[in-house]
């Protein structure tokens, strides 16, 4: 049934086979600044929760993240996946800009805190993510997300494995 206040929300999204080849051929330092400059399609979720790079450099990535409606939980506030998503996405770009061709990572754990909730009105936030640790096999990054006066509403601390195809 639809209703008379129903929204909608289109996404279009490139093949995400695209950048999965991509990555393979470069650095994660070149892979996230061709993301940057627009050189590498977005990932599909990256379009789903309004992200763009700010700043890429080694061990260091800023994101742009802007919630929107449908992002809210049944409260009407912005659902905690969404900032956990941000900082858990920053967190791993900012391992990957130390990692050299055709090495992999993943998530192993987050540990976020949500220090005040996001609304839709808060506008446009953003989250910067820096590598704490880069071991050969894991690594740690810790995140924080902020609105445009700086205000924290978010933080976490993340942990990825590793995947070296030679080992």
């Amino acid at each position: 049934m639809t209703s008379s206040n129903e929204r909608r929300h289109t996404i279009t999204w490139s093949d995400p086979m695209i950048s999965a080849t991509a990555i393979k051929a470069m650095s994660g330092l070149d892979y996230l600044r061709s993301l940057r400059d627009g050189m590498s399609p977005l990932p599909p979720m990256y379009r789903l929760f309004n992200f763009r790079f700010i700043e890429v450099e080694p061990g260091h990535v800023v994101f742009q993240a802007i919630p929107a409606e449908y992002h809210c939980n049944p409260v009407g506030i912005v659902h905690g996946g969404f900032a956990c998503t941000v900082l858990d996405s920053a967190a791993a770009c900012a391992i990957l800009t130390l990692l050299p061709v055709n090495v992999d990572l993943t998530s192993l754990e987050i540990k976020v805190n949500f220090v005040r909730p996001i609304k839709v009105e808060t506008g446009s936030m953003r989250c910067e993510a820096n590598v704490i640790h880069a071991g050969q096999r894991v690594a740690t990054a810790d995140g924080r997300i902020v609105d445009g006066k700086g205000a924290l509403y978010a933080h976490a601390v993340s942990t990825c494995l590793i995947s070296r195809p030679d080992r």
